[in-house]
């Protein structure tokens, strides 16, 4: 019995010796302990402007920061809502919508302008008044496409459904081969569709650029069409994080802003559904910019207005409140 306290007490020494080197070794592992952080943007256009992003990912210490396609904005927004997804690509209006539900959503920046042009090849359709009696196809049901249209229609005497017909029955691919093809005669599509319909068929043309026409009823220069939305509570604790992000969307967009060649192969590279020939040639019309949250709040407030006045539940049925926009601390 007194052999085996002796070897205990020549143990002991031993046993905390390990167990303070154990206790460091994981110390240590904790503090080098990475969060991931996920950063979505959408197939198509919209994620073109994200693309620099996917190549040189954002670094930042604590965290593994990644770039991830989703196929569309129905998607990102089942995601946010659940609160899986920090930050991503929205429409402003979707932003809206799932801020009013009572979740903790704010736009972070504004990441895409208005891009949306009024299409036709038909010679006695040169402006929106000629539209009388048409039906004009539209891609972006509920969306920034269909209001802002809307609201163009109102403003040149035209009354949506009534003296226009608008059909969301086709995809912007879709509308964009009916239109070559001249199975239809009027489109609203955003880029690069409408460059590349152009391209396509020389008839086609640009009836009207649709941010010129919201200059004149809003006030306003254009109407974002895509924001960068960011959980409100992920925000608050994480504001070095969320600081980076935004220097590095800002970056994003300056870069394939200035090499839309560059920007096409990338586009192409990750798989955002676009050649690089079409998202190349539609870069300079895309209207990618930066502009924080409160700098564009103006916009936005005119564009949600459109939205009240023709359906409010599209927005979660009110003008958003101040706490819907992100600003830094």
């Amino acid at each position: 019995m007194k052999k085996n306290t002796a070897a205990s007490k020549r143990f002991a020494p031993r046993m905390a010796v390990h167990i303070l080197f154990l206790g460091a070794f994981l110390a240590g592992a904790a503090a080098h302990a990475e969060t991931e952080f996920t950063v979505y943007a959408i197939k198509g256009p919209s994620g073109v402007a994200l693309v620099e992003l996917f190549e040189k990912p954002l670094a930042v210490p604590g965290f593994t920061i990644k770039m991830d396609l989703l196929a569309d904005s129905g998607q990102m927004a089942a995601r946010m809502i659940s609160g899986e997804i920090k930050a991503g690509i929205l429409p402003p209006n979707i932003a809206a919508k799932i801020a009013a539900s009572g979740k903790p959503l704010q736009i972070a920046a504004v990441t895409g302008n208005g891009m949306l042009s009024l299409l036709s090849a038909a010679p006695g359709i040169q402006s929106v008044k000629d539209l009388k009696g048409i039906t004009v196809f539209v891609a972006g049901q509920g969306a920034v496409p269909e209001y802002v249209f809307r609201k163009v229609l109102e403003k040149n005497g035209l009354q949506p459904d009534k003296d226009v017909k608008l059909d969301f029955s086709l995809a912007y691919p879709e509308i964009a081969q009916s239109l070559i093809a001249k199975r239809i005669q009027a489109a609203v599509l955003p880029e690069p569709f409408s460059t590349m319909a152009m391209q396509s068929n020389a008839a086609i043309r640009r009836i009207s650029a649709l941010e010129t026409e919201w200059g004149r009823i809003s006030g306003q220069p254009n109407y974002p069409m895509t924001v960068l939305a960011v959980n409100a509570e992920f925000a608050r604790q994480n504001p070095a994080l969320i600081k980076a992000l935004l220097g590095r969307v800002k970056e994003s967009i300056a870069w394939v802003t200035a090499h839309p060649e560059q920007a096409g192969i990338l586009s192409e590279k990750y798989g955002l559904g676009i050649t690089k020939t079409a998202a190349a040639s539609s870069v300079p019309r895309s209207n990618f910019v930066y502009q924080d949250a409160m700098q564009a709040k103006p916009a936005l407030e005119a564009l949600f207005k459109a939205f009240l006045d023709f359906a409010p539940s599209s927005i979660g049925g009110k003008m958003p409140d101040g706490s819907f926009y992100y600003k830094a601390p």
